[in-house]
């Protein structure tokens, strides 16, 4: 066998190996195990307290718990319009406390209205509240409304440009008291129109409801 045979055969076998290591190599691409894609931020759960917690915050900061508790409804999608609506309740009228008294500046002659509602989104009661305040310090216009309808107190004075001063606030997990009157956050709060003269005082309950 001449030299130029045996290149020949060399090229031959060189080719031959090729081809049969193609296909291993293209099968050990396929079987590669392929990363997992990370799951959405959306996703991820969050717990209970914390989300307690999170609804705390935002109260404390906002302006109106009402338009808070819009966001929040959604946000976390409670209902599928997410208005919220006072349903007021009656027969439960409730003196003012001492406390509440004093806040507002007022005395036994002063005259002094008392509301008690459930703020509700959808199907859901996300909160109750008791609500004393001052008719004197609100127009004609609003005071008529409050009287006559459900509309939430803060959608009905925002033209006052009111700010809210908060007095205590508390968490509750595991929450007080249990059922649809679940309260898993109490905040009081005392509300001071553009002139910075205090008009109302609210006692707000945060129920378990307002959860997702």
């Amino acid at each position: 066998m001449g030299p130029t045979d045996r290149h020949d055969r060399l090229r031959r076998w060189q080719a031959a190996s090729l081809l049969a290591a193609a296909p291993i190599a293209s099968l050990s691409a396929a079987d590669a195990p392929v990363a997992a894609p990370p799951s959405p931020p959306g996703q991820q759960r969050v717990a209970p307290s914390a989300l307690v917690e999170i609804l705390h915050q935002r109260i404390l900061a906002g302006r109106s718990a009402t338009a808070t508790l819009e966001t929040w409804c959604a946000e976390h999608g409670l209902a599928e319009q997410a208005r919220v609506r006072a349903v007021r309740v009656h027969g439960q009228d409730k003196p003012a406390p001492p406390e509440v008294m004093a806040a507002l500046g007022a005395t036994p002659q002063t005259p002094l209205r008392y509301r008690r509602v459930q703020l509700a989104c959808g199907a859901r009661v996300l909160s109750e509240a008791d609500n004393w305040y001052l008719p004197e310090r609100l127009s004609p216009a609003m005071n008529e409304v409050l009287d006559s309808t459900d509309e939430p107190f803060g959608r009905v004075v925002s033209p006052l440009g009111f700010q809210r001063q908060t007095q205590a606030d508390q968490t509750f997990w595991p929450p007080r008291g249990s059922g649809d009157h679940a309260t898993v956050l109490e905040v009081r709060a005392l509300l001071r129109d553009n002139q910075q003269r205090p008009f109302s005082y609210v006692i707000e309950s945060y129920l378990a409801q307002a959860l997702p």
